[in-house]
């Protein structure tokens, strides 16, 4: 039998074949040594310790119910498997737990705080209290794009836009404070809108506007629906409350025959108006975000267990119970959004500033 015999130039293309394949292979089998080693490392870090969800409002409102719900199932997804537990540190529309996070959390990966994203608005309209860059806060993500609405009792008369529009004396209505974005939708309301109403500002959180709505104390508020129809089901089921109003491009599937804010607008600069200042930052609503200065290994593994998290399904039968939308945005996402919000020409917001400040 003859072998057949390979010409040098053949012969030195296999060595050469082999010799990429097996940098490859070497290379490959770094990078797994390297991400068991790291997996390891976070393990071992996060192993027997607790990661801490600081909410900025009150026990029993919408962004309480979503941060205990995230609780439940987070632990799962970060190597270690840490415990959670959720705190509450309410005041001024969140602002405070804000302010928190920023200045006097240790950047070690294990506080996770939840307050208002659109909180780099009213950073933006220099709002009293802020002491924070929101570019600075590393975000998670949000667990869901929100959409703004107004919720009002049925006893205080109001209970289509009509009548609101008509309203001899101002509708009070609930804030948790100067410069969130439950203040700026009313503030929008009424200087762009034109709608007769009074805020009246600091209640801790939405469970304890929801009291006050009941008990006649003020007429209603404007939150984001998500939360709202988690919270308040009963009373939206019974009649005694109704969503009279909402803040969105289009219509939101539950709300189809609730008209939108956008057309009560007199003009194009009142339609832009609404956009900047209601309806993009509601998508930021319950953000999620860790210290400034967090070491980019804690990053990695929080922002990755946060999306994991959120495509659990434990967790999304869980938020299904709870009566939990579920439509996340990622930490870059977020990110970029927070951007966005810097990058508002001046003359816009000198407008938004006008408008907050009237």
């Amino acid at each position: 039998m003859r072998l057949r015999q390979l010409d040098p130039t053949s012969a030195r293309k296999s060595a050469g074949n082999f010799r990429r394949i097996l940098v490859l292979a070497v290379c490959y089998g770094v990078l797994l040594l390297t991400a068991n080693r790291d997996l390891v490392t976070a393990g071992e870090y996060y192993r027997g310790k607790t990661v801490r969800i600081i909410v900025g409002f009150a026990p029993g409102g919408g962004f309480d119910t979503y941060s205990r719900a995230i609780a439940r199932h987070l632990g799962r997804h970060i190597p270690g498997s840490p415990n959670l537990v959720v705190t509450n540190l309410p005041g001024a529309g969140s602002v405070i737990a804000a302010n928190e996070l920023y200045h006097r959390t240790p950047p070690d990966g294990l506080t996770i705080g939840n307050f208002l994203g659109s909180l780099a608005l009213s950073q933006l309209l220099s709002a009293p209290g802020i002491e924070f860059d929101a570019r600075r806060f590393v975000w998670l993500g949000v667990p869901v794009k929100q959409d703004g609405a107004c919720v009002v009792a049925s006893a205080s008369g109001v209970t289509d836009v009509a009548k609101w529009q008509s309203s001899a004396t101002p509708v009070k209505l609930a804030s948790t404070g100067v410069g969130s974005l439950d203040y700026i939708m009313a503030k929008a309301l009424q200087n762009v809108v034109g709608l007769p109403l009074q805020i009246v500002a600091g209640y801790k959180g939405t469970a304890d506007a929801r009291l006050a709505i009941e008990s006649g104390e003020v007429a209603g508020g404007c939150w984001q629906w998500q939360p709202i129809k988690a919270t308040w089901k009963n009373s939206l089921d019974s009649g005694q409350v109704k969503v009279i109003l909402q803040f969105g491009s289009r219509s939101h599937g539950d709300l189809a025959n609730v008209p939108l804010a956008r057309s009560l607008a007199k003009n194009d600069d009142g339609r832009m108006l609404l956009k900047i200042a209601t309806e993009n930052p509601n998508l930021l609503t319950t953000a999620y975000a860790m210290p400034p200065g967090s070491k980019k290994e804690h990053v990695a593994i929080l922002r990755s267990a946060f999306t994991q998290t959120l495509q659990d399904r434990a967790f999304l039968d869980d938020a299904k119970r709870s009566n939990l939308e579920i439509n996340p945005l990622t930490g870059e996402e977020t990110e970029s959004l927070i951007g966005e919000i810097f990058n508002i020409g001046r003359d816009l917001v000198a407008q938004l500033r006008s408008l907050v400040q009237r």
